[in-house]
């Protein structure tokens, strides 16, 4: 079989594969490209076309194109997609990642303009040599795109606040394919929105941001014995509460293996360069529980968040759970240690949030988790099993965080956004989306 027999033979009903504009990349099954495009990071997919625009203009071709398709359509940038929303089966996937540029703007301001497809490696890398850095995420590997129109719980949290709180402006590809800019001078309404549920409303074709100047920095690595589970994570969340706002940390631990101890991994990155303040600044943490192991190292900003290129390759459909908590009480702690013992999650992740996060106004962004001094998450790998243990957990949380959520019941809608600000959310999607273009995300049309 020759190989536009071969293309031929994998295409999906529903796409017209001969009338993809010529001027666009476009990869479709049995394409030698297809292996590279059809997953992401942690899961798989078959999608029936990956359209790969390199400008603006081709954004809007490639976006006419899958509109005038009845099948699903799906938003893509960096490839993390932890939501699940950034692939597809059968449907055709916008793949923006040839739009990452990173470009100095102005030094002065230490403005700088990224494009939706660069990595946060690639920015922190980039950024390193003017001194200044971003806050955004806890994994190099994620593209700006998606964490930039969500949130943004990064290393830098607690002493910067969220990655949207340093968001200046956007490019943006409507609905209908118009182009637009949104700032708080222009489109500010649009603006608001793209700061928590940007995916409802366009696709982003450039960010640009205001960095801070950030010097070397504390990072240090625990092991610690987290038997007494439910005592560790509330010593843990309350040091992190009580610790200066230089100081944010995360924590994953996982159920036990047969006779051995409950282990936690302890990471905590400290905005100081000298060894006596980093200590200083560990030292209630590392009380929180008998420590096993550790490596702390003074190391530029740009070395935690390096991550080796490769491909994604994910498989499977794992679920993943979210939420926001004001604090991590007894009772939280209690619940979230039930979880971890049970089995039905095998992954288990605390970050920090609070400190300048909490300094917006909840109505300022559509992010509204300003409340929040923690983020949890559980990934499982069967809904029936993962759904009702997180469910029994909801009444100790105060939100949650989208790009980590899977469950597209409507009540997360109500978890994610307050009354008001989905009422606002659902206003300006009526007028920019209604048609409901950017439905395969965390949808915020009833």
């Amino acid at each position: 079989m020759d190989h536009a027999s071969t293309l031929r033979a994998g295409r999906h009903a529903g796409i017209d594969y001969d009338g993809v504009p010529a001027h666009l990349t476009a990869i479709e099954p049995g394409d030698v490209g297809y292996a590279h495009v059809r997953s992401t990071y942690l899961r798989g997919g078959s999608p029936g076309l990956v359209l790969r625009p390199g400008t603006p203009a081709e954004v809007a071709d490639a976006l006419a194109f899958a509109r005038a398709q009845p099948v699903k359509l799906s938003l893509r940038s960096g490839g993390h997609g932890i939501s699940g929303r950034s692939t597809n089966h059968g449907g055709i996937v916008l793949d923006v990642s040839r739009l990452n540029a990173i470009e100095v703007l102005d030094e002065r301001t230490r403005r700088v303009r990224l494009g939706p497809g660069a990595r946060w490696s690639d920015v922190a890398r980039a950024l390193a040599p003017y001194g200044w850095a971003l806050s955004s995420g806890d994994y190099g590997g994620v593209g700006v795109g998606g964490l930039a129109t969500a949130g943004g719980i990064g290393w830098l949290v607690r002493e910067h606040g969220l990655t949207i709180d340093h968001l200046r402006a956007v490019d943006m590809v409507l609905a209908e394919g118009s182009r637009v800019r949104a700032s708080d001078d222009e489109n500010a309404e649009l603006f608001w929105a793209v700061r928590g549920a940007g995916a409802n409303f366009g696709i982003v074709t450039a960010f640009e941001f205001e960095a801070y100047e950030v010097g070397e920095v504390g990072f240090a690595r625990f092991v610690v014995d987290a038997t007494d589970t439910a005592g560790f994570l509330g010593r843990w969340g309350a040091a992190i509460e009580a610790a200066p706002r230089d100081v944010t940390g995360s924590l994953v631990i996982g159920r036990p293996r047969p006779g051995q101890p409950v282990i936690a991994q302890v990471m905590t990155v400290v905005d100081a360069g000298d060894a006596e303040t980093v200590l200083s600044r560990l030292q209630p943490i590392a009380a929180a529980a008998p420590l096993l192991d550790h490596d702390i190292r003074i190391t530029p900003y740009a070395a935690i968040m390096h991550v080796p290129p490769g491909a994604h390759d994910g498989h499977g459909e794992p679920v993943a759970r979210s939420a926001l908590a004001d604090h991590l009480t007894p009772e939280l702690a209690e619940a979230a240690a039930r979880l971890i013992m049970s089995g039905e999650s095998y992954f288990f992740q605390i970050r920090a949030v609070g400190g300048a996060a909490s300094d917006i106004a909840p109505d300022a962004t559509a992010y509204a988790g300003r409340s929040a001094n923690f983020q949890l998450v559980a990934m499982g790998s069967s809904r029936a099993r993962l759904d009702p243990a997180w469910d029994a957990m909801r009444r100790h949380f105060s939100g949650i965080y989208i790009n980590f959520e899977t469950d597209l019941r409507p009540g997360r809608l109500h978890d994610a956004f307050p009354e008001d600000t989905l009422r606002r959310l659902r206003a300006l999607k009526r007028r920019h989306d209604p048609d409901n273009v950017f439905r395969d995300n965390f949808n915020i049309t009833p």
